[in-house]
């Protein structure tokens, strides 16, 4: 099996929510990484890490993976795509870039590192703005009352 393969089946496994195959793909000393400012974010290793980061992202976020590239380079291979979905908390739809860089020996994956275009998903999982009444605008007070705002 070549290291894209383990790496497609990796995808398919996450799509499966296949937890023991993402295990049986990845190695017992498997480092995964990814931007500390997103809820799922930060350094996991392990098996243990491996299950943390599949749970931490599958309660946060419902999303599906579009690959539009995957090669080897420089020992590793790589993905660059989309993540679309929906932020579970809030319902609020996302589409952003990503790209993952996958170090793979002996078909397991040792190292994994996400990168996605954070600015745009940490907007996604605030949720819609919610814009202030302006003057005019008919409403209702802390007491039920229905009139014009001022």
């Amino acid at each position: 099996m070549s290291d894209i393969d383990v790496v497609e089946r990796v995808y398919q496994a996450y799509a499966a929510q296949d937890l023991d195959g993402l295990l049986a793909l990845s190695d017992p000393a498997c480092v995964i990484t990814q931007d500390p400012a997103l809820p799922w974010g930060g350094r996991y290793e392990g098996h243990e890490g491996v299950t943390a980061f599949a749970f931490a992202l599958g309660v946060t976020v419902d999303a599906a993976l579009s690959v539009e590239s995957l090669f080897e380079a420089d020992g590793q291979v790589i993905e660059c795509g989309r993540s679309r979905g929906t932020v579970r908390a809030t319902g609020q739809t996302f589409d952003v870039p990503e790209v993952h860089l996958w170090t793979v020996k002996d078909g397991k994956v040792t190292a994994a590192h996400f990168a996605v275009d954070t600015p745009t998903m940490l907007s996604a999982l605030a949720g819609p703005v919610a814009l202030a009444p302006t003057a005019g605008t008919r409403g209702h007070d802390d007491q039920g009352q229905e009139g014009v705002l001022r």
